[in-house]
């Protein structure tokens, strides 16, 4: 673990170096057609209590009915996390006044959570590693939505959220920067959109972090921590914890003491706010719920899910690496998300690694990022591209014309190798052509000849001519051997 953060993590104060501490809690809603104990629908967008079961509702008499979908998500997510599986686990009522819970307590877990003890690696920079350990993983109910804005005098309440599954996923306090953090909830994201757990999609919030931040001076014992509810945004994450940490750092400084309590993230403002002072565990009188048996399966149930597991981020990145000779960062880049890998694979196979990974990542991602489009709507398909690398690879084209023949194909679409054809986008390999341009260019600049005999770093200049009088379509290998050929140069 990382003990001690680098001196360049370390926040500079008035009166010397101050060292922030992040812990998470992340609440990803369980990818599952129905809620936790109901069977409600749980898609996104219906109507206000559309998805409400009697259950749901808490009306009288009605008992909650565990939702088996659910714990094998929480399963195969606390595998992906490297995590001890507990093959008993407890469901227990938080009891806490919930507006938007008809129940007035959710359904949670506290002692025995069904996931214990998993770490999680996690890149920050292109060479920069780091372990995060999570403490636990347990299932609970999402609370509804009250709406304030609908009515002038009254709240109105939607419960189409009530009772859908969530995991809560508790890090341990081992982050030290808001990169830290950022890194991690993203590589969190991605482990969990590999297994199909949970959708990660931010905005519609079934991805939210709670994210504990304290300071300290390097080496000293924990400070005292403040919780941020509810940041929905990874940019937001990092922001929060930034104001954050200077909010305690200037408390401290001026020798005041930071109270624990619960604190709201404002983006517009920049600054995070007072919500209530931060309730203890025992504040909330949690006991078993005594409609649910413990939740007990065997080793067996487990194992069958392990092996039902896709590959992994870090078992697909140390693969790439591997297989295609790509760099750790660029293997990096591929697997961050599953169709992105899934899309290289199909350009690099029987293909050279390092060129598919090249225009994958340089020439698509960055087209697609410009256009804010996914990998999934991308106008290019993986064959094209990958019949791209092939023209190259086999001489048809230059890499200059390639990137007109990706533009043609992007905004047209077709079949490069037929387009090659058509267009006459072919490479001039025949030197006899390539000789007669050579030879022009030579015989009109005499004195940029001399000067190229004296240095030859100006060869540059006569391959850019050679090029542009053949619409770049000479093969540059041929012009360069040409050009040293007449112009006497080793």
């Amino acid at each position: 673990m990382n003990a001690h953060a680098k001196p360049s993590k370390l926040i500079k104060g008035a009166t010397g170096d101050w060292e922030v501490v992040i812990g998470m809690e992340i609440h990803a809603q369980v990818t599952s057609e129905a809620k936790l104990f109901s069977g409600a629908s749980t898609a996104f967008g219906g109507e206000a209590n559309d998805h409400v079961s009697f259950v749901d509702a808490a009306m009288p008499g009605m008992l909650p009915v565990i939702n088996e979908e659910c714990v094998r998500q929480a399963i195969r997510t606390g595998l992906g996390l490297n995590a001890q599986i507990n093959l008993t686990s407890v469901f227990d009522r938080k009891n806490y006044f919930y507006p938007d819970l008809p129940q007035g307590y959710q359904i949670s877990q506290y002692k025995s959570p069904i996931v214990g003890e998993g770490e999680v690696v996690v890149d920050v920079g292109p060479d920069e590693q780091i372990t995060v350990g999570i403490e636990r993983l347990h299932l609970e109910q999402d609370a509804g939505k009250s709406l304030h804005d609908q009515h002038p005098t009254m709240s109105f309440v939607d419960l189409n959220r009530s009772g859908v599954a969530l995991m809560e996923i508790v890090s341990r306090p081992d982050l030290r920067s808001s990169e830290e953090a950022k890194a991690y909830v993203t590589k969190l994201r991605t482990i969990l959109r590999y297994l199909g757990t949970c959708d990660g999609d931010m905005e519609k919030g079934s991805l939210r972090a709670d994210v504990n931040v304290s300071v300290r001076r390097p080496g000293e014992p924990f400070g005292t921590r403040c919780e941020i509810k509810n940041v929905n945004s990874i940019r937001f994450i990092g922001q929060a914890i930034e104001v954050e940490a200077r909010r305690q750092i200037g408390i401290l400084e001026d020798g005041g003491r930071i109270d624990q309590e619960t604190r709201l993230f404002d983006p517009g403002k920049g600054e995070t706010r007072s919500m209530r002072s931060k309730e203890e565990a025992h504040d909330y009188r949690y006991f078993p719920d005594p409609d649910l048996l413990p939740l007990t399966f065997d080793q067996a149930y487990v194992d069958a899910l392990a092996a039902g597991l896709p590959e992994l981020p870090d078992a697909k990145k140390a693969r790439f690496i591997a297989t295609y000779g790509l760099s750790p960062y660029d293997a990096g880049v591929l697997v961050a998300e599953r169709s992105s890998a899934d899309f290289f694979e199909t350009v690099a196979r029987g293909r050279d690694g390092k060129a598919a990974a090249n225009w994958v990542i340089n020439e698509l991602f960055g087209r697609l990022n410009k256009q804010g489009l996914g990998i999934e709507r991308s106008p290019v398909s993986a064959d094209q591209l990958g019949a791209i690398v092939d023209l190259i690879g086999d001489g048809t084209i230059s890499g200059k014309i390639a990137k007109d023949l990706f533009e043609i194909v992007w905004t047209e679409g077709g079949d490069p190798r037929r387009l090659v054809e058509e267009r006459g986008l072919k490479q001039v390999t025949d030197t006899g052509a390539i000789e007669k341009a050579v030879d022009e260019i030579v015989a009109a600049n005499p004195d940029k000849v001399a000067q190229a005999r004296e240095k030859p770093t100006m060869l540059g200049w006569f391959v850019g001519q050679v090029m542009k009088s053949t619409g770049g379509k000479a093969n540059p290998q041929a012009v360069n051997a040409l050009l040293k050929a007449k112009l006497g140069i080793e």
